[in-house]
């Protein structure tokens, strides 16, 4: 099961720490959704239905999750989120010498679990919490292959009501799965691939299309 797209990871001065997935294509269709730890250590998942919240909590953990929908849009480096009691705007700057290297690996590759498996190691060292390859709570397996960097420069937003504060780095690491995101704010375009749990394969959906109405494919 192969889901192309983005991965935004921010902290914020507040304690709570966001990671939003912005899939193009996946099985289910595009959608996109997030996962939220506060500075408690509750970890939150915010996804558009049933059937997408059902997967990600199947592949990763979480403490509660609700259906809700999550909304992304893009203008050219401004990224706009609503998910739900959450609002989240942020930008980001130049890529820099490790988006300029991901950026040159061809996409066949990054797409393999076999490259993804071999690069496992090399990430551990240079971005200390990142791993791309391994299984989730469920025992459910999983390999990132990043294609892309770019560093988070600003964040502002909200979460029921109170401010998140200023962009900080992600620390602590997430705790959803088997690895966190970069501690430094940044977005990656990634291909996950997942292996699916009893050889089941989800069908295509577009009922579960949240992208906004309007609103342009995010093209970086």
């Amino acid at each position: 099961m192969r889901f192309d797209g983005w991965i935004a990871g921010v902290g914020t001065s507040s304690g709570t720490r966001i990671v939003l997935g912005h899939w193009q294509r996946s099985p289910f269709g595009p959608f996109s959704d997030v996962m939220l730890e506060r500075a408690d250590g509750q970890r939150l998942l915010l996804a558009p239905t049933r059937e997408t919240a059902d997967f990600v909590s199947e592949t990763y953990a979480f403490d509660a999750v609700r259906v809700t929908p999550v909304c992304v849009r893009v203008a050219g480096a401004t990224w706009t989120v609503a998910a739900g009691s959450l609002e989240l705007r942020f930008v980001t700057g130049r890529r820099g010498l490790l988006g300029l290297l991901l950026r040159a690996v061809p996409g066949a590759l990054a797409r393999s679990p076999a490259w993804s498996a071999l690069i496992d190691r090399p990430a551990r060292l240079l971005l200390p919490g990142v791993r791309t390859r391994g299984r989730g709570p469920s025992g459910r397996r999983a390999w990132y292959g990043a294609r892309d960097l770019w560093p988070i420069r600003t964040a502002s937003g909200s979460f029921e009501g109170h401010g998140l504060g200023t962009p900080a780095p992600v620390a602590p690491p997430v705790r959803f799965g088997f690895g966190s995101v970069p501690r430094e704010p940044a977005v990656t375009r990634v291909t996950t691939t997942v292996a699916p749990a009893h050889r089941r394969t989800a069908a295509a959906s577009t009922s579960t299309r949240t992208a906004c109405p309007g609103s342009p494919p995010a093209v970086l």
